[in-house]
């Protein structure tokens, strides 16, 4: 077992992966995750959800307030905007599987009882976290990974991704060791944050549009 008293460079989650047993045995694993000291926080882990087969893995950057509250990836308004940007671009959000390069809530507090914001994970827990997404991915085994904002890709394509680069593109890379598809896009929250909120989410619509067609 890890202990999160070590340091940044010893974090990993990868003593507590088991070896088999599908998605079940690797959420009930993750529920006692200790590998960073972002579990001492958080209300719970927040893993994936949605079929072993699915064909589109949708990946964000960690849980927001409501998903930590309630245990479930994309439950907030963040996750209401995705489903019906997914449904106007043809892709049914009950058969993809959602989930974070983080599991657990990472955020400030200036008080309790104070809203808690936001804070984006860096790249020690991002790392750390790895070994959950890679055991997701050699299970469900995705057609497309869809990469929700910076902090996704450069989870998975290292700190150089800049996703104002390459966002509405099938790209191929190996992932974990695997050849995998992806396809980046922006994070839900941004659409929810822009200034012109109908154009982002336009163009968030425009990029799952060429995941749909990737995957017909």
């Amino acid at each position: 077992m890890v202990a999160t008293g070590a340091p940044e460079d010893a974090y990993t989650a990868e003593p507590f992966v088991p070896e088999r047993g599908g998605l079940p045995a690797l959420r009930r694993a993750a529920a006692e995750c200790q590998g960073c000291p972002l579990h001492r926080d958080a209300t719970q882990t927040v893993f994936g959800d949605g079929s072993q087969d699915a064909r589109v893995m949708l990946v964000g950057e960690q849980p927001g307030d409501q998903e930590d509250r309630q245990g479930k990836p994309f439950v907030g308004p963040a996750g209401k905007l995705l489903d019906r940007a997914l449904g106007e671009a043809g892709i049914d959000p009950s058969e993809a599987y959602v989930t974070n390069a983080v599991k657990h809530f990472k955020f400030t507090q200036a008080e309790p009882r104070k809203r808690r914001i936001h804070k984006a994970p860096n790249l020690r827990e991002m790392t750390a976290c790895g070994p959950w997404l890679a055991a997701e991915l050699a299970v469900v085994e995705p057609e497309l990974i869809v990469v929700l904002g910076a902090t996704a890709g450069k989870a998975l394509l290292g700190s150089s991704f800049r996703v104002t680069q390459v966002r509405g593109t099938v790209l191929e890379e190996e992932i974990h060791g695997r050849p995998e598809r992806l396809l980046p896009t922006v994070h839900p929250s941004s659409v929810l944050r822009s200034d012109d909120r109908e154009a982002a989410y336009r163009g968030l619509v425009s990029d799952l549009k060429v995941a749909a067609d990737a995957l017909s």
